[in-house]
């Protein structure tokens, strides 16, 4: 028995299934027991005893005293209900059933309410659902966030999980390493099967699943993601070889057919499944002429060896993650499946995987494609990104809310740091990233781009390219016939095209790869000829006898001789090579690229395109590496480990010059020597590590241009910088600058306390951002699985190649984490605020910390709109209704645009309005 004290008595009970010698009290039925409890803790309260003292007296947490009274609570009012319902039965109207069980006769009334059960219910279905998770995946995250991804209250899961501990479930906590920030760990709740221990749970932390269930009642009922409908391969048509070739990766769907709609769009990314065993991937478009008997034409460059399910590929065995990424299935009013289309993309990020996704990507410029361009356009570029940055901080600067002034600062700071070694530059007018569709009717020299004028012309841009051999400048005609069939007028983000134009653009395909298109006015983009030496060159003619005795290139090897490769391409663009210098280079490249799948010798290939020579001329020696600062400002430096400086030591900022500043955290690890030797079975150099005995300080990788404070330290003395090199470093230079005067001038600045009356007047407010904080941090436990997923695969790629390369390493981290986040779907969804939720921010409705998570998951801009609130050209009314009058007749967004006299985003923010 548990002993309670207060100032005048003690109080003996136990508590229910926790303590004492006694699982629920004294005796008596369950709800006895359980109105009991709630009793002796009513009487406790009024005699004037906290929760924290009543939880101290019973040897339990507050949370848990809550969890147990929800608990006890719950189940008395299902027995009340159970009761009243059998009374009703009988024929007893609800003055006698409440004076035979003691109430009044408005609570009667509750209990017999239309869904009083159902409500009453709730506890047991989440408890219940959570059995039936772990039953079938052995280990559940039910960490933070996990309420919001199921549907239901924080207060629902705690109790539920409190009912699950009471009948031996265990709840562990796990650290997991964050992938993308060494040294960093996010903390998870796993629950498991009764008897399972921490050890067990960490020792298979790669198998603990995501709850997949949603209730969208609160937690009376749950629904499970459904298995993805299938269709037959009969319904399938495939074009294969040359003809495939020229849509490759493209699926032509029949209209006004139920079970392949591709939704409200007309065209998205999509996996389909096939026989219930394959699936095919790409670009889904409606087409009206497709071949009788079939709903879906797909596209594919492989040859045709008399098996459809040769193009296809084979459904994973994760019944969860069917095609290996996470998809959007739709629905029918039953909630149930109702399309053979899987839209690519997050559940939670709506419209992603289908048209008009891809208008919202970054417009910003790469150093990757702006080095390659004349001197005079970067400079351009450059300076207006670093005059967007000055009046950003001026704008910041002027805001009065001390707490959204400092965060806005140190994010500035952080942005404007990271993009000093990035090097992006702002975007160019109009520019805009579309995805590639297909048209066979289009000339090589046009293509059908609706959001652009008609006859203007354009490049197009692909990531990566080799050089402006790679850029194509065609001319929009926005009046082919076929295009205008297939896409409509006024396709939000596709463009079409022949598909020689899509060779050129680096080999691109139609299963969702994307092109950066730039109005060209004036030539100031470079677009030169294609290169006469890469003309009908097939990599193909290195490809090895199966019988060959030489050894075949890993995945390890390739990773490095592409980023050998890349380099030399850039530095040879910035040092002026000649077109045949860059053709030899390029070629090697696409030898490499191929070299594992295909088998291809790159060795060979190394030595016909004479590329130890191309080193030697430009980066100084057959062996050596990236000379210029493009090629370099991501390089790797190992540095001691170390951390911000503590405050007791002066805090991370130095407040004279604003920079940030690190001590060493002196943490030791075990030293080993390297060895290399040949592998008897590969013929691949490898890399022994052995133990020395020693300790050796613990080091961490850091890019280049992040850890000197001079952009121009990290050219090699050896090397005289170019123009272009210039224009970056002095661009770095200014804006390491500009982010040490905002961490400066954030140092004293303090949040203001919170306002009561501000508090009750603006409760509305408070309410809606309280649940808008609430959706964002549901993505919470998609993030930490896909930690635990990278990690596990970043485990055993490191274990199958110890010897792995610390730039290739990286590498693999980050594509580990991003293949991790399309399958759990984590995607951050921003708070985006409203005038009057920025009012009551203002006024200080809401507490510091409150505000710090709004902060933390909305986007720099809402609140500096907010904040500084500028004119926006908007549409009138009768502007808005010529604008769809012309669009219903058939105008481009372009030509609406030109004869309104307004942007096109003007145009198409008014009719999304």
């Amino acid at each position: 028995m548990i002993e309670l004290y207060d100032e005048n008595s003690f109080a003996h009970y136990g508590t229910p299934r926790h303590s004492g010698r006694y699982p629920w009290g004294s005796g008596g039925e369950e709800t006895t027991r359980n109105r009991d409890y709630l009793q002796s803790v009513k009487k406790l309260k009024k005699d004037g005893m906290t929760e924290s003292q009543i939880a101290t007296g019973q040897g339990i947490s507050v949370k848990e005293l809550r969890a147990r009274v929800s608990i006890a609570s719950a189940q008395v009012r299902q027995a009340n209900i159970l009761t009243a319902q059998r009374h009703a039965e009988n024929g007893w109207s609800n003055s006698e059933i409440g004076r035979r069980m003691g109430v009044n006769e408005s609570t009667v009334r509750s209990w017999l309410a239309p869904g009083a059960k159902d409500k009453a219910d709730a506890l047991q279905s989440t408890s219940g659902m959570l059995k039936d998770q772990v039953a079938k995946k052995g280990y559940v995250d039910v960490g933070k966030g996990v309420e919001h991804q199921l549907g239901i209250t924080k207060t629902r899961l705690e109790t539920s999980l409190a009912v699950l501990k009471e009948q031996g479930y265990p709840v562990h906590t796990l650290k997991i390493r964050q992938v993308n920030n060494p040294g960093q760990f996010t903390t998870m709740q796993v629950l498991a099967k009764p008897g399972t221990s921490l050890a067990e749970v960490n020792a298979n932390r790669k198998d603990i699943k995501q709850i997949t269930a949603r209730s969208d009642d609160y937690g009376r009922s749950y629904h499970d993601t459904q298995p993805p409908l299938s269709i037959s391969s009969r319904r399938v048509g495939i074009v294969y070889g040359k003809e495939g070739a020229k849509a490759d990766g493209m699926i032509y769907v029949r209209p006004g057919v139920p079970d392949v709609q591709i939704g409200n769009k007309r065209y998205g990314q999509v996996r389909i499944a096939v026989d219930g065993t394959h699936y095919l991937k790409g670009m889904a478009v409606y087409k009206d002429d497709l071949p009788a008997g079939k709903d879906l034409v797909f596209h594919t460059k492989q040859p045709d060896t008399g098996r459809k399910k040769d193009a296809m590929k084979e459904l994973e065995k994760d019944p969860e993650l069917p095609f290996g990424s996470i998809v959007r299935q739709t629905h029918d009013s039953n909630g149930k499946v109702n399309s053979v289309m899987n839209l690519v993309g997050s559940p939670t990020k709506p419209g992603s995987g289908e048209e008009g996704q891809w208008d919202t990507w970054s417009r910003n410029l790469s150093s990757q494609f702006l080095s390659k361009q004349k001197p005079e356009l970067a400079k351009q570029q450059l300076d207006l990104t670093f005059e967007r940055r000055k009046r950003e901080l001026s704008e910041i600067n002027s805001l009065t809310n001390p707490l959204v002034k400092k965060d806005l600062l140190n994010k500035f700071a952080d942005q404007t740091d990271s993009a000093a070694v990035h090097l992006r530059a702002a975007a160019l007018p109009r520019q805009a990233t579309k995805v590639l569709i297909p048209i066979p009717s289009m000339s090589p020299k046009e293509v059908y781009a609706p959001s652009f004028r008609d006859g203007e012309r354009v490049v197009l841009v692909r990531y990566p390219h080799g050089g402006t051999f790679e850029i194509p400048e065609v001319t929009v005609n926005n009046r082919n016939r076929e295009a205008i069939k297939l896409l409509g007028r006024q396709p939000q983000d596709a463009i079409g095209i022949h598909h020689k134009v899509a060779e050129r653009l680096s080999g691109a395909d139609f299963d969702g790869d994307t092109v950066l298109v730039i109005p060209n006015r004036g030539k100031k983009v470079q677009s030169t000829p294609p290169l006469e030496g890469l003309k009908n060159f097939d990599p193909m003619v290195y490809k090895l006898p199966k019988d060959s005795p030489i050894p075949r290139m890993t995945g390890r090897r390739k990773q490095d001789e592409m980023g050998r490769v890349s380099n030399l391409i850039t530095d040879m663009t910035l040092k002026g090579a000649s077109t045949d210098e860059l053709a030899r280079a390029i070629k090697h490249s696409m030898v490499v690229i191929d070299g594992e799948k295909h088998n291809l010798d790159f060795r060979q290939s190394e030595k016909d395109h004479g590329i130890h020579a191309l080193k030697q001329k430009y980066q100084g020696g057959k062996q050596a590496g990236a000379q210029t600062l493009i090629s370099r400002k991501k390089s790797p430096v190992w540095l001691n480990e170390r951390r911000p400086r503590p405050m007791r030591r002066g805090g991370p900022v130095d407040p004279v010059t604003g920079k940030k500043v690190f001590e060493e955290t002196g943490r030791l690890i075990p030293d080993v020597k390297t060895r290399t030797r040949k592998d008897p079975v590969t013929g691949e150099k490898i890399t022994v590590k052995e133990a020395t005995g020693r300790m050796k300080k613990r080091q961490k990788k850091h890019e280049l241009l992040s850890v000197v404070d001079n952009a121009y330290d990290a050219i090699p003395p050896t090397h005289t910088p170019t123009a272009m090199e210039i224009l970056y470093a002095e661009h770095s230079n200014r804006l390491k600058a500009m982010a040490n005067d905002a961490r400066k001038t954030s140092l004293p600045l303090k949040g203001n306390p919170q306002s009561k009356s501000a508090k009750k007047h603006y409760a509305a407010e408070v309410k809606s951002l309280d649940a808008k904080i609430r959706e964002a941090e549901r993505n919470a436990p998609y993030e930490r699985h896909a930690h635990l997923l990278a990690n596990v695969e970043v485990y055993h790629r490191r274990q199958a190649n110890p010897d792995m390369e610390p730039e290739e390493y990286k590498k693999v981290k980050q594509q580990a984490l991003t293949r991790a986040r399309n399958r759990t779907g984590a995607s951050k969804t921003k708070i985006k605020l409203t005038q009057s939720e920025w009012d009551a921010i203002q006024a200080g409705a809401i507490s510091n910390h409150k505000l710090s998570k709004i902060l933390n998951n909305t986007d720099m801009d809402t609140v500096k709109v907010l904040a500084m609130p500028k004119h926006k050209p908007k549409l009138t009314g009768t502007m808005l209704r010529r604008a769809k009058s012309m669009a219903n007749r058939g105008y481009t967004q372009a030509e609406i645009a030109d004869a309104l006299g307004i942007g096109l985003t003007t145009l198409k923010v008014g009719l999304s309005e």
